[in-house]
């Protein structure tokens, strides 16, 4: 414990030690989050406001977009002040709280990735038992199950993390506080434990992962039955999207998880927890919103300045998402199929 308690900051590993190459850094990553922000805040504005698009798939598209400026407001903007300062260093207390926020808001956000994968399948193979599966309080249920399960994960596991007694240096070969670069520093034989824990975890994510495949799988093979060619179209070309966010956040993780911890450079571990910890948080308003019919008219209603006099605030009322003829709905968020 005593060589612990001599860590009062860790070292965060610098895009360059050019200064122009930080600025450049700087630049790029302002840009990035402020996307980021922009996109995921014009979601929750819209779907807040507009009382048309209060029906469950909104309402997960609202908890995504939430939960995507969480977990990319907790790297960048240290990562962007530490270049622009010209420094590297976080402290031991900002090491705790980026560890645990961040875990929370991404294995919140893939529990929330796997509910929707579970909504559009019932939406999609079994419509005339969606409003009666998919209602107001079921939905409500399962975010809330989402955001406080995953929360009594993350304390126990940034708790266990650093317990660990941390004699091995303190520079993190990261640009942010992440737990296997942090294992790297562990001296304690605890930290097999703490190796158990994230394959433990690592497994469970496996699991939701096939759940998400197997669910497009289904939906996939109903899509393909549609007589519209070019119905057929609009559906597949949202949801492959839909699979490569997916697919690019799960292997990018596993990776960076599961690796030996000398099986790859620097480089390489920097460019993998970009893709998993930047990207999604920017792609996921484009993929699963901005090219949705509803959302861009109910943009055009914010734009012109009508939304905010003419719908409530109302959060969440349920209406019938299918058309009279039992078919799926017309327009679907959320890795559904959007009406262009």
């Amino acid at each position: 414990m005593s060589n612990r308690t001599t860590v009062t900051e860790f070292l965060l590993l610098a895009f360059s030690d050019v200064w122009e190459l930080q600025i450049l850094h700087f630049v790029m990553f302002l840009v990035i989050y402020l996307a980021a922000l922009m996109g995921n805040l014009l979601i929750i504005i819209v779907v807040a406001f507009d009382r048309h698009l209060h029906n469950p798939m909104y309402f997960f598209l609202m908890n995504l977009s939430i939960l995507d400026i969480g977990s990319i407001s907790v790297p960048v903007p240290k990562s962007m002040a530490n270049s622009l300062m010209n420094t590297r260093s976080i402290s031991y207390s900002g090491c705790v709280t980026q560890v645990f926020f961040f875990m929370f808001f991404a294995v919140t956000e893939y529990s929330l990735l796997t509910i929707m994968a579970y909504d559009r399948y019932i939406a999609i193979c079994q419509p005339l038992h969606y409003e009666r599966v998919m209602n107001r309080r079921a939905c409500v249920q399962m975010a809330a199950s989402a955001w406080m399960s995953v929360f009594v994960y993350t304390a126990l596991h940034t708790g266990n993390t650093f317990a660990l007694s941390f004699c091995g240096g303190n520079m993190v070969d990261q640009f942010f506080c992440e737990i296997p670069q942090l294992l790297k520093l562990a001296c304690s034989d605890s930290y097999l434990r703490e190796t158990g824990v994230i394959v433990f975890s690592t497994c469970l994510a496996f699991s939701c992962f096939v759940f998400i495949v197997v669910s497009y799988v289904q939906i996939f093979t109903t899509v393909l039955r549609i007589p519209s060619e070019q119905g057929r179209h609009k559906a597949l070309s949202t949801c492959f999207p839909h699979l490569a966010v997916v697919s690019l956040f799960f292997f990018t993780v596993a990776f960076a998880y599961l690796k030996p911890s000398s099986s790859s450079t620097s480089g390489l571990d920097l460019m993998v927890a970009v893709l998993y910890s930047v990207v999604p948080p920017v792609m996921n308003p484009i993929i699963y919103s901005m090219r949705n019919k509803e959302i861009k008219a109910a943009l055009r209603k914010l734009m012109a300045g009508r939304l905010f006099t003419k719908n409530g605030l109302s959060i969440f009322h349920q209406r019938a998402p299918f058309q009279s003829t039992g078919t799926a709905p017309h327009t679907l968020g959320g890795g559904g199929f959007p009406s262009q």
